[in-house]
């Protein structure tokens, strides 16, 4: 029997999703058919209790509804709870759902396995304090940053995120998902080539406005915010990054997005964009549908030279 997943969105015929998701079916053999769905911007209680009444399985959440998601469930992953949103919608037996989100896995699941980027001990500058920003900090965190400093044109939602989070800095464990092995090990040795087991300290959390970066400089600056959909960049100063600090932009493009081309004029050592992050929670939600993770890299080529 072949089972049935969606996305669900509005405006939703510009998403990538099935064609990730037949690239994993292909590729892991599992029966599954992934379809478009225009969300009503009225009812996406309804649209949801139709998809599952139909048989659907699962449903991944996209722009406008993922608060709505959370907001319509009750069985709540830790992740989901600590963004405020959901992404992925589980059919459980019975038709019980649970909300869960994989941004936050996508995003670091890029940086540290496509890209061999050791996060722990660095200086992390995340850029934004909107509903991208809150879906990747408790992930961010787990991966235990020296400093994750969360920068917004207005001060007081930044500062606000961070006190929320900051009382998480000394209970780990309290919500660490526990990765798959293979990808964790080649995660852990990122740069040394040894298993990174040594013990650190607690992560610095702070929350400022822009303004507040001046003199301060980062190992990795995140942008989590929608500047570049209309050509423009947060105003954040030219030296914040270290010699050989990346940025890495959330939102992607077929040309380098204007955050990645404001690295790459301040030297940035790698100038990431979010395909890599889109295909990689694309297979956080497949695992969590079907219990079968798939490989993203050749996905991930596919799509660039689509």
């Amino acid at each position: 029997m072949t089972d049935r997943y969606a996305v669900i969105g509005h405006p939703i015929e510009h998403s990538k999703s099935p064609q990730i998701h037949a690239a994993f079916a292909a590729q892991t053999g599992e029966p599954l058919e992934y379809g478009r769905i225009l969300g009503n911007l009225n009812d996406f209680a309804g649209d949801v209790r139709r998809f599952v009444a139909e048989g659907g399985r699962g449903l991944n959440v996209t722009v406008p509804f993922k608060t709505e998601a959370f907001e319509l469930l009750e069985d709540l992953s830790a992740h989901a709870r600590a963004a405020g949103a959901v992404n992925t919608l589980i059919v459980r037996d019975g038709g019980l759902l649970r909300g869960d989100n994989t941004d936050g896995i996508g995003l670091i699941r890029d940086l540290t396995v496509n890209h061999s980027f050791a996060l722990a001990g660095r200086r992390v500058l995340l850029l934004g304090a909107g509903g991208a920003a809150r879906g990747v900090l408790r992930p961010l965190l787990e991966a235990e940053p020296a400093a994750l400093v969360i920068a917004n044109r207005t001060a007081a939602k930044a500062e606000a995120l961070a006190s929320e989070l900051a009382t998480a800095t000394t209970h780990h464990s309290a919500f660490r998902r526990q990765p798959d092995p293979a990808s964790q090990a080649q995660a852990d040795s990122t740069t040394t080539g040894q298993p990174n087991t040594a013990a650190r300290a607690a992560t610095d959390v702070s929350g400022c406005g822009l303004e507040a970066l001046a003199g301060q400089r980062f190992d990795l600056i995140i942008n989590a915010t929608s500047t570049g959909l209309e050509g423009g960049v947060p105003a954040i100063p030219d030296d914040c990054l270290t010699d050989s600090g990346w940025v890495y932009d959330m939102l992607y493009a077929d040309e380098p997005t204007p955050f990645c081309r404001w690295g790459q004029r301040h030297g940035a050592a790698q100038a990431l964009d979010g395909l890599g992050m889109l295909v990689e929670q694309a297979a956080e939600s497949f695992w969590l549908w079907r219990g079968v993770r798939p490989q993203t890299a050749p996905v991930i080529e596919s799509l660039r030279g689509a």
